[in-house]
């Protein structure tokens, strides 16, 4: 197996279940869950952890694609998640719950689909949180082609569909069984990154701010004692922060958005590039 680092968003409304999610795969209480649908307080955050022989960073997002959500909180995060990914991830995880899709669910899927290009798709899969509230033998593909926008965004992620449960599913059964869904998610991860050749996701704005982030730890290196490589790279990455943070002002929140998710300029595949438009 590949053991070198996998990079993954996770992206979700609030009150998806992202943070949950996030210290369910870890399986430890890493990341703060928010507090209510309302909290204004939520701030992007990575950690890196071994997870079943695998070097996971995970990138727990604020809700990026709520419908109410101001452009003054959410443009810092994303400026702050550009720059947690960069270079960029090797997956997303779409995350929802299993439960009844209203407006509001299918308003978030919506502007999802509006700013995601279609290679996004071949970055990402479904994850559905509230494991839970499934029927009795009923799998989360079940719940899937009973709503057809759900399904056509889960065929759009090569069907890769996921489910757990963060507060009631214990080992005794395996399909409802978070260390079993973990492994199931992590192994259909492994295949995507393969059939992607080993690239992550990328883009000139990814691309930026890894070239920010580079620039400003040459500077740390030259200038600071014998500062370790993580040292070094958080502290570039704060820096790098405030910097495109101040270039990409005049940029508004849902283009910004679409420059992330949806706007790839050239991605390697294999030996070569590829130009996309």
């Amino acid at each position: 197996m590949d053991v070198s680092n996998r990079r993954i968003a996770i992206l979700g409304k609030t009150g998806a279940g992202k943070s949950s999610l996030a210290n369910t795969i870890f399986g430890e209480n890493v990341f703060k869950p928010s507090q209510s649908i309302n909290s204004e307080r939520k701030k992007c955050q990575s950690e890196n952890r071994s997870v079943n022989e695998r070097s996971i960073t995970l990138i727990d997002t604020p809700g990026f694609f709520d419908t109410d959500r101001s452009e003054e909180e959410l443009k810092p995060e994303i400026v702050r998640c550009i720059i947690e990914c960069a270079p960029g991830p090797h997956a997303f995880l779409i995350v929802l719950k299993v439960e009844k899709f209203t407006e509001h669910e299918q308003a978030v899927i919506i502007k999802m689909r509006r700013c995601f290009s279609e290679e996004f798709f071949k970055y990402a899969a479904v994850l559905f949180t509230h494991g839970d509230q499934l029927n009795e033998g009923q799998t989360i593909q079940d719940l899937v082609h009973t709503n057809k926008q759900v399904s056509d965004l889960v065929e759009k992620c090569g069907d890769r569909c996921h489910v757990i449960d963060n507060k009631y599913w214990n080992q005794k059964h395996e399909y409802r069984s978070n260390q079993f869904q973990v492994e199931e998610l992590l192994k259909s991860i492994d295949k995507m990154v393969m059939e992607n050749n080993g690239s992550c996701y990328t883009n000139e704005m990814l691309k930026e701010a890894e070239k920010a982030i580079q620039e400003e730890e040459e500077r740390i290196r030259q200038s600071s004692g014998n500062p370790s490589a993580i040292e070094v790279r958080v502290q570039a990455k704060v820096i790098a922060f405030k910097k495109l943070l101040i270039k990409w002002a005049g940029i508004a929140k849902d283009k910004l958005l679409r420059r992330f998710f949806g706007v790839l300029s050239v991605v390697r595949r294999g030996r070569g590039y590829h130009k996309l438009d």
